[in-house]
C-alpha cells in the first residue's frame, strides 16, 4: 500500500494527492487479505457488482453506521467534514493557507479561505502568535 495516493476530482478535473498514514496503511492491508481478489479490482467494490466501486451514498451510509457504532450524532459527522477535519487542523497548526490549499485541489486561494471560513480574528491570532 503506497504512501501517497492520486484521485482526479469530478467537479473540477483536477489531480489531488494525499497522504495515506501507517495506521490507514496497515488497515487497508488488512482489508486486501480479508477481501482477497486481484490488483485489477476495486478496493472497495460495490455491494451489488464487484465490477463497480463503492457508491458515494454506500460510503455515507456505511460512515452514519460508523458514527452511531461508536456513539455519536451522525447529523454531525458527514464525508465532507471528514476531508475538511485534516485540512483544518493543518491550518490551525501552520497557518499556512497555501498549503491546504493544495491539499483540497483548489485553484483559487479564495475558495480555500471561505472553505475554512477564514475571518479577521483567525489573521490576527496568527500575527499577534508571530513576534518579530
Amino acid at each position: 500500500v503506497r504512501h501517497r495516493a492520486m484521485v482526479v476530482q469530478r467537479k473540477t478535473r483536477r489531480p489531488v494527492q494525499f497522504e495515506i498514514t501507517e495506521t490507514t496503511r496497515e488497515s487497508v492491508r488488512a482489508w486486501l487479505e480479508h477481501r482477497g481478489g486481484g490488483l485489477n479490482e476495486y478496493v472497495f467494490p460495490s455491494r451489488l457488482s464487484a465490477k463497480a466501486h463503492l457508491s458515494t451514498r454506500q460510503y455515507a451510509r456505511l460512515l452514519d453506521q460508523w458514527v452511531q457504532a461508536v456513539g455519536l450524532i451522525p447529523g454531525e459527522y458527514g464525508t465532507h467534514s471528514l476531508r475538511r477535519t485534516k485540512v483544518a487542523m493543518i491550518y490551525k497548526r501552520t497557518g499556512n493557507i497555501r498549503a491546504v490549499q493544495i491539499l483540497l485541489g483548489h485553484s483559487k486561494l479564495d475558495s480555500t479561505v471561505r472553505y475554512l471560513g477564514v475571518d479577521v480574528e483567525d489573521a490576527l491570532a496568527l500575527s499577534e502568535a508571530t513576534d518579530l
